[in-house]
């Protein structure tokens, strides 16, 4: 057994929490879609290694994606409906 595969697997599980806080952060009203893109970002990276390992942490990986796309789609609406305005208001004046 190599040394390497405990490694990869504790990295893993850390990166699927990782996704899961990130994606719970990606709600946040206006700072919220940086911490989005990360956590789908991340949970591309764990989909990788789970075609290698079993992952005990999934169900948080999936909520995590589930939570950033949520955040993403409904925090990039309000910040192009506030930037439109911002720009609309200012050549009107």
């Amino acid at each position: 057994m190599s040394d390497n595969i405990p490694i990869a697997k504790i990295k893993m599980l850390k990166s699927s929490m990782r996704c899961f806080i990130y994606g719970l952060l990606g709600l946040l009203p206006v700072i919220g879609l940086p911490f989005a893109i990360v956590a789908l970002w991340l949970s591309g990276r764990v989909r990788a290694r789970e075609k290698l390992f079993w992952n005990a942490a999934k169900p948080y990986r999936i909520w995590g994606v589930a939570c950033a796309a949520l955040g993403a789609v409904i925090w990039s609406v309000v910040d192009t409906f506030l930037i439109y305005h911002a720009f609309n208001n200012d050549t009107s004046s």
